[in-house]
């Protein structure tokens, strides 16, 4: 009887010493996995889809966000966020715990990324940049026609796709023609939105200034209300590059005997498209 007493005992005592232990560590662990971490300043990271708890500690630990992936990874799983974590660019502050930096994961806030299109580029232009800028992801897989393209700054995230982004540009452009034939003045030379385009194109290229476009635009409607040739030079250097490049040279007198449906030199009325 003793003895089983004392087996008992010894019983007791081994999973007290083990409980003990195991509260021990536990306590450590959740200690690092809410310390500060390394980092002296802020940090920017780029979490891949697909990647991982384990891709996502190794990215955190090389990027010196955190000290330990295994403290990372653990800590994420005992909370149950692992299923949680979005891929994306996101932003670590300095001192950032890893249980700041899951949260930070988790909550899906990445970094918001600037596109600004400049005002006068043509659509091949444009599609250039788009194909240039950094962190958008595939090729352009529509085509579009000149003049389709907003003018604007676009906000977008690292891997958004370069179609996608090309996509809003066309329908921005679209609403805002819209929105700018309803409410157009009576009595202008102008027979559908498209045309309203083209000419408010050739204004744009006559001039970068905002403040003189409305004089410009008064001059060639005047033009066209008497059925007058255009004459704008930038719809001479638009039929000679059709958009694809700057002429890059004064326009010279044999330039304005160039044919082309563009030429308002030689054509009447309104060139077949935007410039």
């Amino acid at each position: 009887m003793n003895h089983m007493v004392r087996w008992l005992s010894r019983i007791v005592i081994v999973f007290l010493l083990l409980g003990l232990i195991g509260g021990g560590v536990y306590a450590w662990g959740y200690g690092q996995f809410v310390k500060p971490g390394p980092s002296l300043s802020q940090s920017t990271v780029i979490i891949s889809q697909g990647q991982g708890v384990d891709g996502i500690a190794n990215a955190l630990a090389q990027a010196g966000v955190i000290d330990d992936g295994l403290i990372f990874r653990l800590g994420v799983r005992l909370d149950g966020g692992d299923k949680a974590l979005q891929a994306g660019e996101y932003i670590f502050p300095a001192k950032v715990s890893a249980r700041q930096a899951a949260d930070i994961l988790s909550g899906g806030k990445t970094v918001v990324r600037r596109l600004t299109i400049a005002e006068g580029l043509s659509t091949a232009q444009v599609l250039e940049q788009l194909l240039a800028t950094d962190g958008l992801d595939g090729d352009i897989l529509m085509t579009y026609g000149e003049g389709t393209l907003l003018p604007e700054t676009y906000h977008f995230s690292y891997g958004d796709s370069r179609t996608d982004i090309a996509e809003r540009m066309a329908t921005s452009m679209t609403r805002m023609v819209g929105k700018l034939w309803a409410t157009r003045a009576s009595g202008l030379p102008l027979a559908t939105p498209q045309e309203a385009l083209i000419l408010a194109s050739i204004v744009e290229k006559e001039t970068a200034l905002a403040s003189e476009r409305p004089r410009i635009a008064g001059v060639f409607i005047n033009r066209l209300l008497k059925r007058m040739r255009l004459q704008s030079d930038p719809t001479v250097s638009y039929g000679l590059t059709l958009g694809q490049n700057p002429l890059g040279r004064p326009l010279n007198r044999q330039d304005l005997k160039h044919k082309s449906p563009y030429n308002t030199y030689l054509i009447d009325g309104l060139p077949p498209g935007p410039i």
